[in-house]
């Protein structure tokens, strides 16, 4: 069987995607490493967010090998992912207003931590709200975003704004509008969406970033160890024993 040329097509939109965004956009990165550097070390808890797929870069610094201990989701019931049924339903609650200052105020995010806000589009009234409301409460807020959005549609939020005019740091995945990367004969849509590779990796470069930082000022960063090899549970065990009090996936 020959290789396929949609495949191969797909790799490399998603490489140059990459590449673009480690060209571009590495000094916002750095800063959000030394945001979230400076609230490690200051004693601060650390949260990410997303809704629907957004959710999934979130839900990929949380609680995994290789990873900081002390990244918690910060999660809104119904939007985290198409588990709930009807899927669409997510898809609505985004939509909703009110909804993120709720959520906020029932979680444990106080003034001084940092919150990392994930939403392709940007455009929803969910990821507006909860970085309007976050920056409110003392938080410094994340945002990590295609900013073509922004440039090319019009906001869903009563503000007319978008999810990166209230960040406090924007991180911009270049992903265009429609999230599809190849077109062919015979497929009517545009398809093979690249924004969960490329958010997922400007998360981790983040993280990366956030842990250099932390070791340049003599802080060792708490990672976690794959519970898949020898010592790796009892490892993370002695971690997050540590930083309980900053660690809410296990409560």
């Amino acid at each position: 069987m020959s290789d396929s040329k949609l495949a191969g097509q797909f790799f490399d939109a998603a490489i140059g995607l990459l590449e673009r965004v480690r060209d571009e956009e590495s000094g916002n990165i750095a800063a959000a490493g030394a945001a979230i550097a400076d609230t490690v070390a200051a004693g601060g808890r650390l949260f990410a967010f997303g809704a629907g797929h957004s959710s999934l870069a979130a839900q990929d610094v949380v609680y995994r090998a290789g990873g900081l201990a002390l990244m918690n989701l910060l999660a809104v019931p119904g939007a985290v992912g198409v588990d709930v049924m009807p899927a669409t339903l997510g898809s609505a609650l985004e939509r909703v207003d009110g909804l993120a200052g709720a959520v906020l105020d029932s979680s444990p995010a106080e003034a001084g931590d940092v919150l990392v806000i994930i939403s392709l589009s940007g455009r929803n009234a969910l990821p507006v709200e909860m970085a309007m409301n976050a920056r409110a409460l003392g938080l410094k807020v994340i945002g990590v975003t295609s900013v073509a959005y922004a440039d090319g549609t019009r906001s869903r939020h009563s503000s007319g704004g978008f999810l990166r005019d209230h960040c406090d740091i924007v991180l911009d995945s270049k992903i265009s509008i429609g999230d599809a990367e190849l077109t062919a004969d015979g497929i009517e849509a545009p398809f093979a969406p690249a924004s969960t590779v490329v958010t997922s990796a400007v998360m981790q470069a983040m993280m990366a970033a956030a842990a250099e930082q932390l070791v340049a000022r003599g802080i060792e960063p708490p990672m976690l160890r794959s519970g898949n090899v020898d010592g790796g549970h009892e490892w993370n065990g002695r971690v997050m024993t540590e930083y309980r009090d900053r660690i809410f996936y296990r409560r």
